[in-house]
């Protein structure tokens, strides 16, 4: 009988011990699978953040995209270069709307065989007779898409006011034209008849393409 008994409480205690090691299992792993779930929840978290960041940080490349988009850089199904000075046919001539107001109109004819994009300002510097350039300035003005297909027509303008009184001290005889987001230049003469230009140089305003039609 002593046998048996203690026989019976040696199986107990290893009853005992396997509950006690199954008990301290789930324990361990309950707390490893929430680690892991928290971790994972961090993870996420900061990967949210990361993204955030990242936008922050690269907002500048965004807004270029963007700014792309908007002066008919890329269009749905693919990209639209810009027009190379070499596809362009460019002209100026003079379209004053009265006798108080300049304006220089330049046309961009796309001669090359696919569509291209003009979108935005083009660099314009005026040649003197005494033969220095002097850089134009840029109008108020936002760019519009403008994007030519082969043979389609863009065109800028440079506003000024005329010299009535013979008091400007300008003589243009060319203006060097060179398109949106190209660098090479066109020289071109400046239109005969055009009225003089009041004031300097300065006071030339250059305004972004857009089309003909």
């Amino acid at each position: 009988m002593k046998y048996t008994r203690t026989t019976a409480l040696a199986a107990i205690g290893v009853v005992a011990t396997l509950s006690l090691t199954a008990c301290g299992n789930d324990g361990p792993e309950k707390d490893s699978s929430s680690k892991g779930a928290s971790s994972s929840s961090a993870s996420s978290s900061d990967g949210g953040s990361s993204q955030s960041s990242h936008a922050k940080s690269g907002s500048g490349k965004g807004t270029q995209t963007r700014a792309g988009a908007a002066n008919g850089a890329t269009k749905t199904g693919g990209k639209v270069k810009f027009c190379k000075t070499e596809d362009l046919a460019i002209d100026a001539r003079d379209a004053a709307p009265d006798a108080a107001s300049g304006r220089i109109d330049i046309t961009m004819i796309n001669r090359g065989s696919t569509t291209c994009s003009a979108t935005g300002f083009a660099g314009v510097d005026i040649k003197d007779v005494d033969h220095t350039s002097s850089p134009i300035e840029r109008g108020r003005a936002q760019p519009r898409v403008t994007n030519l297909k082969p043979g389609d027509a863009a065109v800028f303008n440079l506003a000024y006011a005329i010299d009535k009184n013979g008091d400007g001290h300008t003589h243009p005889t060319h203006i060097q034209v060179t398109p949106p987001n190209e660098t090479h230049t066109v020289n071109l003469k400046w239109p005969a008849g055009a009225g003089k230009i009041k004031g300097a140089y300065t006071d030339v305003e250059v305004y972004p393409t857009h089309t003909t039609k």
